[in-house]
């Protein structure tokens, strides 16, 4: 597998390529699908529509991996907290305000159609293929979790509770660590190849929040997963981290890390330990927008990540406005010679 040769350390050209957020709402063979679940948590918990919806984009682009097709609330929702996805206004939940409704015991068994939906793909996927697990960051998690929705304040309740009363954070960031390790794990288990974290709001801490919230749980996790399966590779996305990347990369023990579209190749290569792997970080709207302007930045993100090991990827994840051949143009542009 191309991904995972790179992950080990190995530099390729043209290099493997995936796309944050590449099965879904751009391409029209998912459209049709998600009319048939009804609505998008019934998507995410349907093996058979999932697995087929992790598949189209490998089907259509050959990508070198697949992404389980899932979302990061369903972690929260197999705890015990209700969750269901607005039209046009993403997800919702009751704002946590008692840990006691958290049910770690019960979360297995809620999240088992997901962990069915890896096998399935992992058994219909060619062998070079690689499939990749993921959870979001607890931090990035119980920001939804305590706001109950998304970033239209930057998560305010979050962070006044992080100052307010950190020890009731800390202590739902224990139990998502400690539920993410064992979800992961069942991923691992039923066929993924390698994992990814996706820390998508860990930009909204200071330094000292950042290090307590966002760092030292990704590193309970990365240790106690790596512990059980020797050789196990894991991508870190701490999204909008700026000049903590390096720290992060250090201390968390992540194989590679994700970039966002604001980091600078160099700084990031600069910042971070001899050997890292890095993934990224074209900006999505170039996707929107095609062209020449997509096939010179295609070009240019190759250069500059030329002599360290690096993935193609996105800074963030597909929107649903690129039309499907442009994903087809970056494709071609980067694997010619």
């Amino acid at each position: 597998m191309k991904l995972l040769q790179v992950l080990q350390g190995e530099k390729t050209s043209p290099p493997p390529v995936w796309l944050m957020r590449q099965a879904g709402r751009y391409l029209p063979e998912y459209r049709a699908l998600r009319q048939t679940a009804g609505d998008f948590l019934s998507l995410c918990l349907n093996p058979t529509l999932a697995a087929e919806i992790t598949l189209q984009p490998i089907h259509r682009y050959g990508m070198d991996a697949a992404i389980l097709f899932s979302d990061i609330l369903i972690l929260p929702m197999a705890l015990g907290q209700s969750l269901c996805f607005a039209e046009g206004e993403g997800p919702r939940l009751p704002p946590l305000k008692n840990l006691a409704v958290l049910k770690p015991h019960h979360a297995p068994e809620i999240y088992a159609p997901v962990i069915e939906t890896v096998r399935r793909v992992r058994a219909e996927l060619a062998p070079e293929v690689a499939l990749i697990g993921f959870a979001g960051g607890p931090a990035t998690v119980a920001c939804y979790m305590l706001d109950g929705k998304g970033s239209t304040d930057h998560f305010i309740r979050t962070r006044t509770l992080a100052y307010e009363n950190p020890n009731f954070v800390e202590t739902l960031l224990k139990i998502l660590v400690d539920a993410t390790i064992l979800y992961l794990q069942a991923q691992v288990d039923a066929g993924a190849d390698c994992l990814m974290l996706f820390e998508s709001w860990s930009g909204i801490f200071p330094p000292d929040q950042f290090r307590q919230f966002v760092i030292t749980p990704t590193r309970r996790i990365v240790q106690s997963l790596k512990f059980t399966n020797p050789g196990l590779k894991i991508i870190g996305f701490p999204r909008l981290c700026g000049l903590l990347l390096g720290e992060y990369v250090r201390a968390t023990g992540v194989d590679a890390v994700g970039l966002d579209t604001i980091t600078d190749p160099t700084i990031a290569i600069a910042s971070c330990p001899v050997g890292t792997v890095f993934q990224g970080n074209l900006d999505p709207l170039l996707l929107k927008t095609g062209g020449k302007p997509l096939e010179t930045a295609v070009r240019k993100l190759r250069d500059a990540f030329q002599n360290v090991p690096y993935i193609f990827n996105l800074g963030h994840g597909i929107t649903p406005d690129v039309p499907p051949m442009h994903v087809a143009q970056l494709i071609a542009a980067l694997r010619a010679a």
